[in-house]
C-alpha cells in the first residue's frame, strides 16, 4: 500500500486517498498498549452506565454517563495527539 491508499469495500475501485503521518511512525507496541487501556476503561465505564440504566438509578446514571463521556474524550484526545485522527472542529452557533 505504498500509494497511500487502502482497498475499500469494492476492492481497488473503492480506494480512498489518505493524508497525514504514516501510521507505521506512530503505532508501536506502546501505542497499542495505551490505546487498549483507553478501550478497556471505556468498556468498563459503559458497563457501569448500562447497569445504572437497567436499575433505573438516575443518580448513578448521571455520574456514570459523565465518566463514560470523559473516557471517550480522553481516547479521542490520545488519537489526536498521535495524529491518527484530525482534531475535531469546534463549531459556534450562528
Amino acid at each position: 500500500m505504498r500509494s497511500g491508499r487502502f482497498p475499500g469495500p469494492g476492492g481497488p475501485a473503492g480506494t480512498v486517498p489518505t493524508q497525514g503521518v504514516p501510521l507505521k511512525e506512530v503505532i508501536d507496541d506502546g501505542f497499542l498498549r495505551r490505546y487498549r487501556e483507553f478501550l478497556d476503561a471505556e468498556d468498563t465505564a459503559f458497563d457501569e452506565l448500562e447497569h445504572a440504566v437497567e436499575e433505573g438509578d438516575r443518580e448513578h446514571y448521571e455520574l456514570d454517563l459523565a465518566t463514560w463521556k470523559d473516557t471517550v474524550v480522553r481516547r479521542v484526545a490520545f488519537l489526536e495527539r498521535h495524529e491518527v485522527i484530525r482534531p475535531a472542529a469546534v463549531s459556534t452557533p450562528a
